[in-house]
């Protein structure tokens, strides 16, 4: 049962590689670029990103919470404890971005979606984004944790 406690953690940890990337990329480029684009610029960039992210990266996001989980248990079953908890911890961090995720940042992706398609900019663009910004630090570490944790779950299996 060892490879498959190998494959789950693997394909976890590419899963969340995706997700932790796009993170990370938010909170160290885009961030400074949205400053410095009238409020116009950026409703129809953010807007239109979310449009596309949040159609394409759920099943990413799915995948890396699924195969976590699926890691914890396996390794608590056929691996070892130390592996077991450090998956659950990662699982855990997992659910704390997903819980950030969908109470901060979806509403304002949809908002700022709809506006977008619309061709309209909501009077509170700007405090929008800024709002979703917020949480992005946070987020690019809960998921650079789960990855780290998993790798070293791998390591110590």
């Amino acid at each position: 049962m060892s490879a498959v406690i190998i494959v789950t953690a693997i394909g976890a940890i590419a899963a969340i590689a995706v997700i932790f990337g796009t993170d990370v990329l938010a909170a160290v480029v885009l961030r400074a670029v949205y400053a410095e684009v009238d409020a116009r610029t950026l409703v129809q960039v953010v807007g239109r990103g979310h449009y596309y992210g949040d159609r394409r990266l759920p099943v990413v996001g799915v995948a890396s919470v699924v195969l976590t989980a699926a890691t914890a248990a396996l390794s608590a079953f056929w691996g070892s404890a130390a592996a077991a908890v450090l998956a659950a911890v990662a699982l855990a961090a997992l659910v704390v971005w997903l819980v950030l995720f969908g109470t901060v940042a979806k509403p304002i992706n949809t908002t700022l979606t709809a506006a977008a398609l619309a061709g309209t900019v909501p009077a509170d663009a700007r405090a929008l984004q800024d709002r979703w910004e917020s949480i992005i630090p946070l987020r690019a570490t809960l998921q650079g944790l789960a990855l780290v944790l998993l790798c070293v779950a791998l390591a110590v299996r």
